[in-house]
């Protein structure tokens, strides 16, 4: 089956999309955002990017001297030590947000982990359990854990970070496009069910990016965007 590229694919369908009612926009300045995996790639350029624009940004992940490291060059933006594979530590990373930051009002669930999993034969079951917990496991429950807080809001989003692998999947790293394939649905459901709130579910499907998610090799690789 020949290559098709997600700009191929939004040219193809174009004529669908245009008739669809148009989206209500996200106002980028004033908010107040969680972004879980905030210290490097595409999480540490957003929380950069956002908070130049006037928001109050709060970064998570494991790494605690990362998340100094990032802080300490963007003078504002805080951290909070976040697990995203353990619900305990999502459930007290929730209660700690909620308390210090009551006028958080955007969840962007970007963490995630990408790995070459070899599905053609016997699979490592604690990697492709370990993306599977990270990358959707991880924002449903991160989204759980704050949604009754969201709905509180006079306007709130939940922003998810998927893939354009979510629609053409690259087979060496098969979990990891099938999960955000799965987030992608997801999304979906959850963006209907939540119509009548004040909580707009949105999706983020970067491209190929030049970031760390698969190790020094694509931090270096000059052919994604950057």
């Amino acid at each position: 089956m020949p290559f098709v590229s997600v700009t191929a694919c939004s040219l193809l369908f174009g004529r669908v999309l245009q008739k669809r009612p148009p989206a209500e926009t996200m106002n980028l300045e004033g908010n107040t955002i969680f972004i879980t995996g905030g210290g490097s790639g595409i999480g540490r350029g957003l929380a950069e990017a956002l908070l130049a624009r006037g928001n109050k940004v709060i970064i998570s992940g494991r790494r605690i001297s990362v998340l100094e490291e990032v802080t300490k060059a963007n003078p504002g933006m805080d951290f909070i030590e976040l697990n995203i594979e353990d619900p305990k530590s999502i459930a007290r990373v929730a209660a700690a947000l909620t308390k210090k930051y009551p006028e958080l009002n955007v969840l962007i669930n970007n963490a995630g982990i990408m790995k070459p999993d070899a599905v053609q034969g016997v699979v490592d079951d604690s990697l492709v359990f370990s993306i599977v917990t990270t990358n959707l496991l991880g924002p449903i429950r991160m989204t759980s854990a704050l949604i009754e807080h969201l709905k509180s809001q006079p306007k709130a989003y939940v922003i998810n970070v998927t893939s354009g692998l979510a629609f053409v999947p690259l087979a060496i790293t098969a979990t990891y496009s099938a999960t955000k394939a799965a987030l992608h649905s997801f999304s979906l459901s959850q963006r209907y069910l939540l119509k009548d709130t004040s909580v707009k579910v949105l999706e983020l499907a970067p491209p190929y990016v030049q970031t760390e998610l698969m190790g020094a090799q694509q931090a270096s690789d000059p052919r994604p965007c950057r």
